[in-house]
């Protein structure tokens, strides 16, 4: 029988070996990519999409945008890592889904301040039925900017979304008390009040509202909100995204306010907004499963002196990250999201 020389071994051995690396290049390169659009669904305010990536092989760099910053309402970057939060557990989330350990370090460099986080990819074994759960909802998932249907949301379900805050670190309080709902709603009316009177708090908003057929990708379109908001009881004041004009959708006739729920954390630091993020998303993720939709109302909580309130008096000391309603609506508008191209830098 004929034998192949040393050689000849060696070159096929070679070209095995390239075969096999260049199919685990192309499936990285892939899976990174995946991980990164799924990112893009985060939610943020407004709509501003406030991130960037870069991928340099295994490896994804979470960052945040500075020039989407809502340098009025969102002086300190607070929200803006929130919403790079929730896109990091989405690349977590992609990635386990796809079979891959995520390996995350959250803010890698003090000199890098709009580096949040890195993540590597690791051999993992699989996702489990939940996080394929969550991941099935991620494109799905939508905010919600009217009220909502009276079928009330389960008590199970509100147990099961306070569990999953807990799991990234942060405490999701539903708010049980009329009376503290009452507070909430009014301490939201005030600080819309306050800042609708405030003219660079107008135009911040105004930059993100799309008129009707714009082809913008961020920001938050015409039929996203109502044209007339029908209050809600007690009212949860909603963000003028019109500015006098004739935009909006009709009014929805869902007019119930839902659960009114606080997300908190026990620190207030850089990396506590990330944790917020994700344990925000997760939440999201979860509760869209089961067709719940939430509305968020960060007015208050763009006040220093209100947010201090709300810490000291409602959040048992801890750190308001944001207030929000829940409940079921028939909305069901599709999202838009800037395209990857715009958001992800390829590096060697």
């Amino acid at each position: 029988m004929c034998r192949p020389d040393t050689h000849d071994l060696r070159e096929t051995f070679g070209r095995e070996v390239e075969t096999v690396s260049a199919h685990a290049t192309e499936e990285i390169t892939q899976a990174v990519h995946t991980a990164v659009e799924a990112a893009l669904w985060a939610p943020s305010p407004h709509n501003t999409q406030p991130w960037s990536f870069a991928v340099s092989g295994d490896e994804i760099s979470v960052r945040a945008d500075s020039d989407r910053q809502l340098r009025t309402a969102d002086p300190e970057g607070r929200q803006m890592l929130i919403s790079c939060g929730a896109a990091l557990f989405n690349v977590r989330l992609a990635l386990r889904v796809l079979g891959y350990r995520p390996r995350v370090l959250v803010l890698p460099d003090p000199d890098r301040p709009a580096l949040l986080a890195t993540v590597r990819l690791a051999p993992g074994s699989g996702a489990d039925e939940h996080s394929r759960l969550l991941h099935g909802e991620i494109e799905r998932r939508r905010t919600h900017r009217a009220g909502f249907t009276a079928l009330p949301v389960p008590e199970r379900l509100l147990e099961e979304l306070a569990d999953q805050a807990a799991t990234e670190g942060a405490r999701l309080t539903p708010v049980r008390s009329e009376a503290a709902v009452r507070v909430l709603s009014a301490l939201t009316g005030a600080a819309q009040d306050v800042q609708s009177q405030d003219r660079a708090f107008g135009l911040e908003v105004l930059r993100w509202a799309r008129p009707p057929g714009s082809p913008r990708r961020d920001g938050v379109p015409a039929e996203g909100y109502p044209r007339t908001a029908r209050l809600t009881n007690p009212p949860f004041a909603q963000r003028d995204y019109t500015g006098g004009r004739p935009w909006g959708a009709d009014g929805s006739p869902d007019g119930s306010t839902g659960v009114v729920a606080v997300l908190t954390t026990r620190g207030d630091l850089r990396d506590d907004w990330i944790i917020a993020g994700q344990a925000l998303q997760r939440v999201l993720l979860h509760a869209s499963a089961y067709d719940v939709s939430a509305a968020f109302h960060t007015q208050a909580l763009e006040m220093c002196h209100l947010r201090e309130f709300l810490r000291l008096e409602m959040c048992s000391g801890e750190y308001p990250q944001m207030i929000m309603r829940l409940g079921f609506t028939s909305d069901d508008r599709p999202g838009t999201r800037r395209p990857l191209p715009e958001v992800l830098d390829e590096l060697p």
